[in-house]
């Protein structure tokens, strides 16, 4: 059981994001366990297949909250119990599914700033005069998809609702016509590392859900868990704004609020999630 629900709790974050945009499954496990179709379950050692949808929520960074307003998938499986769970990310490494959700208000009521050269402020302008204004944020995994991730699990913390259940480390994509393709907060070298409870952290507490399960009890659902943290550190963006990013970067952190210390950042994340046991996902092939 303990197993179980640290893998529940790991698809839970599919935070932050994250439906997976596969066209063909890896495996094909039918009925009730057909969901799990990119467990890595070429992996021997894998006791547990995980499925989670995250539906509701939000990101908060410095001043900007993003609604969680498009559901979010994370997929896998995992090995081990208490404080030696391993995950491993789904087989066709879309692990933790890239999902854009809208940051609200975007651009709107921004004007370049006046100490800009001329052509640029021209430019920035012209672009929100034409209503490319909205941005998207899309949280994403940090270190390998496949086979062995850094997300890490404490199913004892999970279950005891407190500490620290699942660490995340995540980078968070900006992006619209004026920021470019290549606007992040956090990086491959410098992730924002997100340690999430169903307990207390700061002023947000958390929940590890409700269980249900079927007869054979090869598939366990918990739903309406909610995991949070209030006191992960957010860097400055970078990279916004392509050849302008020494522009464009500075003009970012001061509409966000970057960066962003301990307690001035927090993240809520409801899902609901199933965990199939992996020989019984094996069988339904």
């Amino acid at each position: 059981m303990g197993k179980f629900i640290a893998g529940g709790l790991a698809s839970v974050l599919g935070l932050l994001v994250f439906a997976s945009s596969a066209f063909a499954s890896s495996h094909n496990p039918t009925g009730e366990f057909a969901q799990f179709a990119e467990c890595p379950l070429n992996r021997a050692t894998i006791t547990d297949c995980v499925y989670s949808l995250t539906d509701g929520g939000y990101v908060t960074l410095g001043k900007k909250t993003v609604p969680i307003n498009k559901p979010a998938s994370l997929q896998g499986g995992f090995e081990g119990e208490g404080s030696e769970v391993k995950f491993y990310g789904a087989e066709n490494g879309d692990t933790l599914s890239k999902t854009p959700q809208s940051v609200p208000g975007g651009l709107i009521g921004v004007t370049a700033p006046t100490w800009w050269p001329k052509f640029l402020q021209n430019w920035f302008n012209g672009l929100i005069e034409e209503g490319l204004t909205g941005v998207d944020a899309t949280i994403e995994l940090v270190g390998p998809s496949k086979g062995l991730t850094n997300i890490k699990l404490s199913t004892e913390n999970l279950l005891l609702e407190e500490g620290i259940a699942l660490g995340l480390p995540a980078k968070i994509h900006l992006e619209n016509a004026t920021l470019g393709s290549n606007c992040y907060i956090g990086s491959d070298l410098k992730p924002i590392q997100v340690n999430l409870t169903t307990g207390t952290d700061g002023a947000l507490t958390g929940a590890a859900g409700e269980f249900t399960f079927n007869e054979a009890f090869t598939v366990i659902s918990l739903t309406d868990s909610r995991i949070v943290n209030n006191s992960f550190a957010a860097p400055a963006a970078s990279g916004c704004g392509g050849l302008f990013a020494l522009f464009v970067d500075p003009l970012v952190n001061t509409l966000v609020g970057l960066p962003a210390g301990s307690g001035e950042n927090s993240a809520v994340l409801e899902a609901d999630f199933q965990d199939g046991y992996a020989e019984a996902v094996k069988a339904s092939e």
